[in-house]
């Protein structure tokens, strides 16, 4: 998929004027957030459960080869053909030979974004082969020809009245308004492919190194079927997603559906071990599962080691106030919201996404919500720091800085400058209490949002002042 995050700027400015996504992000933000809220209550001991599959992720994270190795063996043990691709071109081109050696004409795909890392479907049907999204906002957004917004519900930034339209346009039937008679007539559309497909692509939200296993975590049918309905069945995943035990899998489970969707258990939770057995009623007779590095190893060997642990919940993005405002799209790639502002540049490189570490209020909401405790405001702070220090920062943002640690380690001359920017900011502000517009260095900042008018006073003489007053 093509990075457009240095773009961030440009269009998040024209995200903020788009009001059917405003309404849009406004309905799914109330939904994540508050179902959240809902089920996290539930749990007396939530906060010691975080702790747990924190240090459990960090663990494997630590002996990652070693348990990687003893997951091929388990794997191939089981009858399933274990490939490792190094780069996106690698992956793509494995699925598409194990297409052609089993003369496969058209595959059925549940949601993997990995898939959307490497750009999957547009390879495949580059190669003559159909590829048909099946988990319901995937579909609505291959029928767009759109990219996801978000990693659980890819079409979240899409009305019902877009929909609606869409489907109209594109299954040529009569319009519908009805959200359950939308979701029924896309049933419809899709349970033929089902039928008729040769090959089921999945990712798989973990690996399981004691049994060999690929588990996938979803809230439709369609995850179960594309693994066990086709011949052929390929599961694409990425290093960091394995874990040790069956024990450590029923520990993140407590989490992931609770931190992703506000539900106690998730529909469905599919666990593949292998191909189809002479006495299983259903299953692929060839299993394939394909293994990502592709930024990880050097993720895994830096100072940005902790957004390995992300289970891919969604939760920092529902709870971010940059990602509520301006949406998926705006970032530019795959992964959005704050563990994508952390991802994109780490996987990428940071001079492909100079935005993405500066798009948050570091106000931590991710950090709190996180169900594997990742202190991403931290990270972005040391992708900040590394962008001043490969000179991407802009000369008005770098003198700025200078000038701000010569005042701020000298304070006599602090206190005198932060009281001279007290006493202006609040005659610039004048009698409206807001500051519509800052000059120079604050002018950015005041574009989409007004500066609260200063009292006058800095803390430092109120600090002063109510300590002399208590001495009297």
């Amino acid at each position: 998929m093509e990075i457009t995050s240095q773009d961030f700027k440009a269009v998040s400015s024209a995200k903020l004027k788009d009001e059917k996504l405003q309404k849009a992000l406004f309905q799914a933000k109330d939904g994540f957030v508050v179902s959240r809220a809902k089920v996290i209550k539930d749990l007396d001991n939530f906060e010691d459960i975080r702790q747990a599959a924190s240090e459990v992720r960090d663990h494997c994270l630590a002996h990652l080869d070693e348990y990687l190795e003893a997951w091929e063996v388990r794997a191939q043990a089981s009858g399933t053909v274990v490939h490792w691709a190094e780069s996106y071109e690698e992956l793509n081109a494995i699925v598409v030979k194990i297409a052609q050696n089993n003369q496969v004409k058209k595959i059925i795909k549940s949601k993997s974004m990995v898939g959307e890392e490497t750009g999957l479907n547009e390879y495949v049907e580059g190669h003559g082969i159909e590829v048909k999204e099946t988990d319901l906002g995937e579909y609505i957004i291959q029928q767009a020809g759109e990219y996801p917004s978000h990693i659980i519900a890819p079409a979240t930034h899409k009305s019902k009245e877009d929909v609606s339209e869409l489907f109209a346009k594109k299954h040529q039937r009569p319009r519908l308004n009805d959200a359950e008679k939308l979701t029924h007539e896309a049933r419809e559309i899709l349970r033929p492919h089902f039928l008729d497909a040769d090959m089921g692509i999945t990712g798989a939200n973990f690996m399981i190194a004691e049994t060999g296993s690929t588990v996938i975590v979803t809230n439709e049918g369609n995850g179960r079927m594309t693994t066990t309905m086709p011949r052929v069945h390929v599961a694409i995943s990425s290093i960091e997603k394995c874990i040790p035990t069956l024990d450590d899998f029923a520990l993140m489970m407590r989490l992931l559906p609770r931190s992703a969707t506000g539900q106690v258990i998730s529909n469905y939770v599919s666990m593949t071990t292998g191909p189809k057995r002479e006495a299983d009623l259903d299953g692929p007779g060839e299993f394939h599962v394909v293994i990502l590095d592709v930024g990880r190893t050097r993720v895994l060997g830096s100072e940005l080691r902790d957004a390995l642990r992300c289970i891919r919940c969604g939760a920092c993005m529902n709870h971010c106030p940059v990602y509520q405002n301006v949406g998926g799209h705006a970032y530019g790639w795959v992964y959005p919201g704050p563990i994508g502002s952390v991802l994109t540049p780490a996987y990428n490189g940071i001079e492909n996404a100079i935005d993405l570490p500066n798009a948050a209020t570091l106000c931590n909401q991710c950090g709190v919500v996180c169900p594997v405790k990742i202190p991403l405001p931290d990270l972005m702070r040391k992708l900040r720091e590394k962008q001043y220090e490969k000179n991407l920062k802009s000369k008005t943002e770098r003198w700025s800085l200078k000038v701000f640690a010569y005042v701020a380690i000298r304070p006599q001359l602090y206190s005198i400058v932060t009281r001279v920017m007290a006493r202006a900011g609040k005659i610039l502000g004048g009698n409206s209490g807001q500051i519509k517009r800052m000059i120079f260095v604050g002018q950015d900042w005041t574009k989409h949002r007004d500066l609260p008018t200063p009292r006058g006073r800095t803390f430092r003489d109120v600090y002063l002042n109510k300590k002399k007053t208590s001495k009297r």
